[in-house]
C-alpha cells in the first residue's frame, strides 16, 4: 500500500520532501496556505528548519509522523513548512520575532501567527506532550483571548519592522567627505574582542563552538596591517586547534557545523558547504602567512571531500551532508576499538594513541571520535618514530578506513545548489589556487563559475536554488554579494574581463533593486519579490558573513577595479553607518573589520603588463596582502581603465603599483615590485 504524501511532494528543497509523507496537512510557502489562513480564520503554525538539522529530524520523528499530533494541527491550524536555506528571507522575520520574544533562536524554528502571518509566539524544539499541550494553549487563546492575541502580534510586527539605523544606531549624520578610519581606532575592538580568546582551545571562549571564518580571517587582516603578534597567533592557533578536533573530519576532511563542546571535540556532524568553502579559503591564507604545511594538509583534505561528496556532475556544489545515518547522529564518522583492532592489525596501538582512541570509547554508545591532542613532530618524537615514517602511516590509516567507511550506510545527502553557498565555495577554491597554485583548484572554480552563469544567471538576475534540472526563487542580495565577489576574486587570477563584466552588471542590479533610499544598506529582499510583514536588512556578520558587509567590500574593490567613484563612495558611505558599532562590537562585526583594515591603509594598485604576466602575479599572491588589487594583460591595452596608458619598459613584463591615483616607477621585477608595498 502507497503511503498518502501531502503537498510538499511537489517541492525541490529536499528539507520539504522529508516532511512529504507527514500525516500533517503541510503547505509550502506561498499563497495558497495564506489564502486558507485568512479565508476559514486559522491561526497559523510556520515550522523553520534544514535539511542537515540533527533536531529537526527528532521533532519530525516524534511529532509530524504522529497521526495524533498532526490531527491537532490539521483541524485547528493552517501548517506550513520552510526551508530556511530556500527562504532566508521569511527565516529572517521569523528569528527576529523570537529574539524580540526574549528567547534563543535556532532550529527548528515553530512559530504561531495570526490569519495575516503576525506573530504572537515562537520557540525552537518542542518533546511531543510539550508540543500537542502548547497548540491546545494557542487554540484557547485564540478563541478567548483573540484582542489580546492580536494585539501582541502587532507589537511583534512593530518590533521587526522597525529600520536597522533605529536598531543598531547606525550613524546616518555624518557626511562622506570627513569619513575616515585609522589603524589606532580598531585598537579598541580588538582588545574587546582579545578579552574573550579562548587560550587553552583556540576560538571564543565559550561552548558550543562555531568556526565563524570571518573573525579568524579578521585577525590575519589585523595583524596585516598592525604587526599585532597575539591577532596572528590566536588566529593561527585557533585553526590549527579545530583542524586537529572531531569538528574536523580526520579520516576523509572537511569541518562539521559545530563542536558542542568548548574543545572542538564533539561535532554536530551535519557537514555545511558554506563553512567548508570559507575555511578552505581562511586555511589558505594562514599557509600564506605562516608556510605551516599543516594547514596546506587542511586545504587539500577539504577540497578532496567536496569533489567528492558535495560536487554535482555539472560542476554546482551540494548544500551539505545530514548529521545522522541509520538514525543515529554520527554513526558514519565514529569508530570502536574492537573494530579499529580487526582494520589496523599491528598499527592499532600506534593509531590509538595518535587518535585519542579508548577501549570504552570517548564519546557516546562506546564510539570514538578520532582527533589529534599534539603536533607530528611532537608524536613522532614521543613514540620515537621518524615523522616522514609517521606521516606515511596516517596517510595508510586514512586510505585503510575511508575503504571500510565507504561500505557504511551514507548520512542524507541535501542536494539542492544554492547560488550564495556555491560562490563562497568558488571563492575559497580561488584563494586557494591563489596560494598553491593547484591547477585542480582553479578548474574546479572555473567549472562551477560556468554552472552559475549557465543555471543560476539570466540575462537580467539570479536565482536562489536549483535541483534537478529547474532554478527558481527570485535571488537575496546574499546571493548577488557572494557572486560578485567569487567572480571579483576569479578576474584577479584569470585576467578574464568577462568576470569584471558580469559582476559589474550584478552591481548595477543590487543598486537598483535592493536599495534603501533612505539609508546606504541594501535590503536582503529584491524589490519584485513577495512582500512580508517586514523587509529586512543584514547588518551583523555570522557564521556567514552580513550580505551588506560583503557588498560594500565589493564596491570597494569594484570601485579601484573599474575606477568607478560612485562605488568606492558609496563602500565608504555604508562603512561610515557601521562604524560606531564596528568600533565597539568587532567579533559581530568581522568582516566589515575587514573592510575598515582596508580604509585603514592604502591600497595596492598593481597592473603587470607582458607576457609574464601569470608567473609574476604567482609570485606577488606568494605575499599575504589582502587589500591589493590585481590587473594584468599580456600585451598593452585599453580595456581597463587602469591598463590604459601601461607599455612594457625595456621590452619586459612590467610592473606598475599604484596608491590613491599616485603611481610608482615601474619595475620590472616582483621583488622591486614588493619593495614597493609597505609592510608598516
Amino acid at each position: 500500500m502507497q503511503q498518502e504524501t501531502n503537498r510538499l511532494i511537489h517541492s525541490t528543497s529536499p528539507y520539504l520532501l522529508q516532511h512529504a509523507y507527514n500525516p500533517v496537512d503541510w503547505f509550502p510557502w506561498g499563497k495558497e496556505a495564506l489564502e486558507k489562513a485568512q479565508l476559514e480564520d486559522k491561526p497559523v503554525i510556520v515550522s523553520i528548519g534544514y535539511a542537515a538539522c540533527h533536531w529537526c529530524h527528532v521533532m519530525e520523528h516524534e511529532s509530524f509522523e504522529s497521526q495524533e499530533v498532526a490531527d491537532i494541527m490539521n483541524t485547528h491550524f493552517v501548517c506550513i513548512k520552510v526551508d530556511r536555506e530556500e527562504r532566508p528571507d521569511v527565516d529572517a522575520i521569523y528569528m527576529d520575532a523570537i529574539a524580540a520574544m526574549g528567547q534563543r533562536g535556532g532550529w527548528p524554528l515553530n512559530a504561531f501567527l495570526t490569519p495575516d502571518m503576525k506573530p504572537f509566539y515562537a520557540g525552537t524544539y518542542f518533546p511531543k506532550e510539550n508540543w500537542m499541550k502548547l497548540m491546545m494553549s494557542v487554540v484557547q487563546a485564540f478563541k478567548s483571548q483573540r484582542e489580546e492575541v492580536e494585539k501582541s502580534a502587532e507589537s511583534f510586527r512593530v518590533s521587526i519592522s522597525r529600520k536597522e539605523s533605529e536598531k543598531y544606531h547606525l550613524d546616518l549624520e555624518t557626511g562622506q567627505s570627513s569619513f575616515s578610519i585609522q589603524a589606532e581606532e580598531l585598537k579598541s575592538g580588538y582588545e574587546k574582542l582579545k578579552e574573550n580568546f579562548d587560550t587553552m582551545r583556540g576560538g571564543m571562549n565559550r561552548a558550543p563552538k562555531f568556526p565563524m571564518p570571518s573573525i579568524y580571517q579578521y585577525l590575519l587582516h589585523y595583524y596585516q596591517l598592525t604587526k599585532e603578534e597575539t591577532a596572528l597567533n590566536h588566529s593561527l592557533y585557533t585553526l590549527k586547534e579545530m583542524a586537529k578536533g572531531g569538528i574536523y573530519d580526520q579520516i576523509g576532511g572537511g569541518f562539521a557545523r559545530y563542536s558542542v563542546d568548548s574543545e572542538w571535540f564533539a561535532p554536530h556532524f551535519e557537514k555545511m558547504l558554506y563553512d567548508n568553502g570559507q575555511l578552505i579559503g581562511l586555511f589558505s591564507d594562514a599557509y600564506n602567512i605562516s608556510k605551516d604545511d599543516f594547514f596546506k594538509n587542511i586545504v587539500y583534505e577539504s577540497i578532496d571531500f567536496v569533489e567528492r561528496e558535495l560536487t554535482s556532475p555539472e560542476g554546482g556544489f551540494y548544500s551539505a551532508l545530514d548529521a545522522d545515518s541509520e538514525g543515529e547522529e554520527g554513526k558514519f564518522y565514529v569508530w570502536q576499538a574492537e573494530e579499529l583492532k580487526e582494520i589496523l592489525k599491528e598499527d592499532e596501538l600506534l593509531f590509538t594513541a595518535y587518535y585519542n582512541i579508548k577501549e570504552e570509547g570517548n564519546w557516546e554508545h562506546n564510539n570514538n571520535i578520532l582527533h589529534l591532542k599534539i603536533s607530528d613532530s611532537e608524536f613522532a618524537a614521543k613514540h620515537q618514530i621518524s615523522l616522514d615514517d609517521l606521516k606515511t602511516k596516517v596517510q595508510t590509516w586514512k586510505k585503510t578506513l575511508m575503504e571500510v567507511r565507504s561500505k557504511r550506510i551514507r548520512p542524507a545527502l541535501d542536494d539542492k545548489i544554492l547560488t550564495s553557498w556555491n560562490a563562497l565555495m568558488l571563492k575559497g577554491l580561488v584563494d586557494a589556487y591563489r596560494v598553491f597554485g593547484e591547477q585542480k583548484f582553479l578548474d574546479l572554480a572555473l567549472k562551477n563559475a560556468q554552472f552559475i552563469q549557465e543555471n543560476l544567471q539570466t540575462a537580467t538576475h539570479l536565482w536562489r536554488t536549483y535541483k534537478d534540472g529547474k532554478a527558481h526563487l527570485l535571488a537575496y542580495l546574499e546571493d548577488y554579494a557572494c557572486v560578485v565577489e567569487a567572480y571579483i576574486a576569479l578576474y584577479q587570477v584569470t585576467f578574464n574581463k568577462n568576470y569584471l563584466d558580469i559582476s559589474k552588471k550584478l552591481t548595477d542590479y543590487v543598486l537598483n533593486n535592493f536599495q534603501d533610499e533612505s539609508e546606504a544598506l541594501f535590503f536582503y529582499t529584491d524589490v519584485q519579490g513577495e512582500t512580508l510583514i517586514a523587509r529586512k536588512k543584514e547588518v551583523f556578520d555570522n557564521v556567514i558573513p552580513a550580505s551588506n558587509s560583503i557588498m560594500a567590500k565589493n564596491l570597494f574593490f569594484l570601485g579601484k577595479l573599474l575606477d568607478k567613484s560612485a562605488y568606492s563612495e558609496r563602500a565608504k558611505e555604508m562603512l561610515q553607518q557601521a562604524k560606531r558599532i564596528i568600533l565597539l562590537e568587532i567579533e559581530y562585526l568581522a568582516n566589515w573589520g575587514q573592510l575598515a583594515t582596508y580604509f585603514a591603509k592604502p591600497t595596492p594598485e598593481i597592473v603587470i603588463i607582458g607576457e609574464d604576466y601569470q608567473q609574476f602575479r604567482t609570485e606577488i599572491d606568494q605575499q599575504f596582502e589582502p587589500n591589493k588589487i590585481l590587473i594584468a594583460s599580456e600585451k598593452p591595452s585599453q580595456e581597463l581603465p587602469l591598463l590604459e596608458y601601461r607599455d612594457l619598459k625595456d621590452d619586459k613584463t612590467t610592473i606598475y603599483v599604484c596608491f590613491n591615483k599616485a603611481c610608482q616607477l615601474p619595475v620590472n621585477t616582483v621583488q622591486e615590485a614588493l619593495k614597493l608595498i609597505p609592510n608598516e
